[in-house]
């Protein structure tokens, strides 16, 4: 090792960001691996740094013992005294046992090790910088594709973004400019992993917060998201002010805050709804724009299902394009809904119900009345009689 071997931790402290006492330490440990590995030596040995020359030492640990065992691991008092007169029983002494010819194998060991643990420093530092962007939309550059990934370059790292994270709208071609949401950062065999997505249903939630700032300070609230990407998204949205309209506020002057969103996801169309706390609302709201008449719910508390009643004319419009409206309005909800139309259902409205109930119940107390008092006129007939 040399003055040349430290410029090299300076340079590598400055490029990758490994500190020098990272490579120092991982030197260190490649250099007491390789003297036990090829010197067949089982003793305690330390490794020692020079920072001013840049050498490096291996120096065998000794514990000094009134009588030794064995002699690798320890040295006698008598011997110890000889050294310095203030060693006693029990104190270690560090004996420099480098080999002049350490050689290519013990330097070739050192090297897998001093790499092993550059990358690991390197792939530490990655997620410690990168972590601090998971779940958040960030633009990447593209650099290339093959079968099983898109891989996007954000800051020095490149990440990838897998198939199912990639719209079936979309063509990504190298040096395009792409926003992504980095919905993983982590670590596998191979270092440092960073994912990014474009389908996830959060890119819709932080566009919208980039483009709505009553949602990024919390005024108005994205309470669900059901996205098929490329295609459709529903949100469900709720007013934190009573005198802001949630939705209107999402939609913007003339449509514009929605269609800046539509237009970076490439034309995916998006329904905004009101979130409403009473169920039969938020579901009849979910299948906006199909009309709803009512929306019944099971008896089961265990299930969460709805019948929901439309129009005959518009229970094509409520299940949408192969069931996509009732399936996304279905996921945005959280209940099973089953959409029947009107002329299927015995639909019976309760006001009329009560109404006709309530006729019903003054017809038979007049009936009531009425015998009653034909049964009172005849006993007093008969009276009379007699």
């Amino acid at each position: 090792m040399s003055k040349e071997m430290l410029e090299a931790f300076d340079t590598l402290e400055k490029t990758k960001g490994i500190k020098k006492e990272v490579i120092v330490d991982a030197i260190k440990a490649a250099l007491v691996a390789a003297y036990k590995k090829n010197y067949n030596q089982a003793q305690n040995v330390e490794v020692d740094f020079d920072e001013r020359t840049g050498n490096f030492k291996v120096m065998a640990v000794k514990t000094v013992v009134d009588e030794v065992q064995d002699d690798r691991l320890e040295v006698s008092l008598k011997d110890a005294l000889a050294i310095n007169g203030a060693y006693e029983v029990g104190d270690e002494i560090r004996f420099e046992v480098t080999p002049k010819n350490f050689g290519r194998i013990s330097a070739q060991t050192a090297k897998q090790v001093i790499m092993q643990r550059l990358r690991e420093a390197e792939r530490n530092n990655i997620i410690d910088e990168y972590s601090q962007y998971e779940d958040e939309l960030i633009t990447g550059t593209v650099e290339r594709r093959d079968n099983r990934f898109v891989y996007v370059k954000i800051g020095n790292v490149e990440a990838v973004m897998s198939t199912h994270d990639q719209m079936p709208n979309e063509t990504y071609n190298p040096q395009d400019k792409v926003r992504v949401l980095v919905t993983h950062v982590g670590s596998d065999s191979k270092g440092a992993q960073i994912t990014v997505s474009r389908t996830a249903p959060d890119v819709v939630k932080r566009l919208f917060e980039q483009e709505v700032p009553e949602i990024y300070n919390g005024t108005v609230e994205i309470v669900s998201i059901a996205r098929e990407a490329g295609d459709r998204t529903k949100i469900a949205v709720k007013s934190n002010d009573p005198n802001i309209d949630p939705v209107g506020t999402c939609v913007g002057q003339g449509g514009t805050r929605v269609q800046n969103v539509v237009n970076e996801l490439g034309g995916e169309n998006i329904d905004i709804v009101q979130y409403e706390d009473d169920p039969s609302d938020y579901i009849a709201n979910a299948l906006n724009p199909a009309e709803v008449i009512a929306v019944q719910f099971s008896d089961e508390d265990d299930e969460k299902s709805a019948l929901v009643i439309v129009p005959d004319y518009q229970l094509s419009l409520a299940i949408g394009k192969k069931g996509q409206n009732v399936r996304l309005a279905a996921r945005l909800t959280g209940y099973k809904i089953d959409i029947r139309p009107e002329s299927e259902v015995e639909f019976v409205d309760e006001d009329k119900k009560n109404s006709t109930e309530n006729k019903e119940s003054d017809a038979e107390t007049a009936n009531d009345e009425v015998e009653a008092t034909v049964n009172h006129d005849t006993s007093t007939s008969d009276n009379t009689e007699e």
